[in-house]
């Protein structure tokens, strides 16, 4: 059956805005998009759906994230931390990234799957940080984002912090899964590889996931310069920065997804854009973590595709968007860089290229043959007056997930009128819980065990 979708503004390729602009789409793809009395004409026979005084936009690209990381919030650490690498050493990776396990992965996923949706998220790209739990919690989270329908790439990330052999058995696991999504008929699920950092990857491990992502055709993720920490150790190791040192090991290319990108210098921009590699900005994050603001008005200048992500932290794509349009005007100290239709374009068409890559999957636009991933946002609510010179700052300013009412993934709605269709999110919201605390016993207990004192298990209810 072919539908169309019609409301008062329609964002097209480029951030066009067309008004009173329609959408066509038969099954998963789009069919066309244009002025509605225009689609009528060529498209009489389809089911008109008017959605009235909103927008039709296409879905959010969340670019970079940590399902399990919801786990975490306001976890207190049962050991001191002293600085960024006691908090990695003593607290992070023994008590929290070691201690996770499937179940605890699964309520994560399924809670932030369906948070995303909520806030018109219709792809992400996940990095699941359990070097001890790689295979089991790739399948898990795969088995939960398909049912519930949301497009994503997920990959484990990959190090040698418990030993080069570990690491090489995370390489091999992400890659065995990535040809599993191949080969799954849905095509919903893909997969990349990822790497750490480089103060937790040699070269020899770093040029091995080169070789087999380049056998294999797979892209590559990584975390880059996130704080000072990073380009303060490759200095200190290899007498260069960190980009520098990555062109040296051959991994800068277009197939290459930068996170964090934080502490850049100009000379590591200009490599970044030499080389095509693609970027994500986590600005939420980056200040959580006191890492900085990174340089993206550089960076788009440059030519470099910018993302959007949320890390692991506040799933809210409205919140995450309003941070990405205000936290650079601050800094710079000027209302003139990043406007809110750069940011659009950053969440939805460039977030997918960023993902995807240039000639990567049809997603972030409404445009024919891409796939029909869109999301309908109201605009009652709204005080003022809206119209083409002020749309997108009403949609980045004044807009929350309780103004999303449909989103559409693939042709399948998994929205409708305000309401989840593909699960109960209070009832993934009381699993993620109970699991969280089943994490913060599990972390309390390791830190018992490190320190020595083997003595009773806490139980998992107090």
């Amino acid at each position: 059956m072919i539908e169309i979708h019609v409301a008062d503004f329609l964002i097209g390729p480029n951030q066009r805005i067309i008004e009173r602009g329609a959408v066509v789409f038969s099954r998963s793809r789009i069919l066309h998009v244009g002025p509605f009395e225009e689609t009528l004409q060529r498209f009489g026979e389809a089911k008109v759906t008017d959605h009235g005084h909103a927008v039709l936009s296409p879905g959010f690209v969340n670019a970079h994230m940590h399902m399990y990381g919801v786990l975490a919030h306001g976890l207190a650490s049962p050991v001191p931390i002293t600085s960024f690498e006691s908090f990695l050493n003593d607290y992070w990776w023994p008590l929290v990234e070691n201690q996770l396990d499937g179940k605890m992965i699964g309520a994560a996923s399924e809670h932030a799957a369906l948070e995303s949706i909520d806030s018109g998220v219709t792809t992400l790209c996940d990095v699941l940080e359990a070097p001890l739990a790689a295979q089991e919690g790739l399948s898990v989270a795969a088995h939960v984002l398909a049912s519930i329908g949301l497009r994503s790439v997920l990959s484990v990330e990959c190090s040698e912090r418990l030993g080069t052999s570990e690491g090489l058995d995370c390489l091999q696991a992400n890659l065995s899964f990535a040809q599993r999504m191949r080969q799954r008929p849905e095509g919903v699920v893909s997969s990349m590889l990822c790497l750490h950092t480089a103060f937790t990857c040699s070269a020899p491990f770093i040029r091995q996931a080169i070789d087999l992502a380049d056998a294999h055709g797979i892209d590559i993720q990584l975390h880059l310069n996130e704080s000072d920490y990073e380009p303060q150790w490759v200095l200190a190791q290899h007498g260069e920065r960190t980009v520098q040192w990555y062109d040296r090991l051959g991994l800068l290319s277009d197939r290459l997804v930068a996170a964090q990108c934080v502490r850049l210098d100009p000379s590591e921009i200009g490599l970044l854009a030499k080389h095509k590699v693609r970027a994500v900005h986590v600005p939420i994050s980056n200040c959580e973590v006191g890492g900085g603001i990174s340089p993206v008005p550089d960076m788009l200048e440059a030519g470099i595709p910018v993302g959007l992500g949320t890390d692991g932290y506040i799933n809210n794509f409205f919140e995450l968007m309003r941070w990405a349009f205000l936290v650079h005007k601050g800094h710079r100290r000027s209302t003139q860089v990043m406007p809110a239709h750069t940011v659009w374009n950053m969440a939805t068409q460039m977030g997918a290229q960023v993902v995807f890559g240039v000639a990567g999957c049809p997603v972030g636009l409404l445009a024919p043959e891409c796939w029909a991933d869109f999301q309908v946002i109201s605009l009652d609510s709204l005080p003022t007056f809206v119209h083409p010179d002020n749309l997108f700052e009403q949609l980045v300013l004044y807009r929350n997930p309780s103004d999303v009412r449909e989103v559409y993934i693939a042709g399948r709605q998994v929205k409708h009128a305000g309401r989840l269709l593909g699960g109960d999110l209070a009832k993934a919201r009381e699993a993620t819980r109970m699991e969280a605390n089943r994490l913060r016993v599990r972390g309390v207990e390791a830190a018992r065990v490190i320190r020595g004192e083997r003595g009773k298990p806490q139980d998992a209810t107090e």
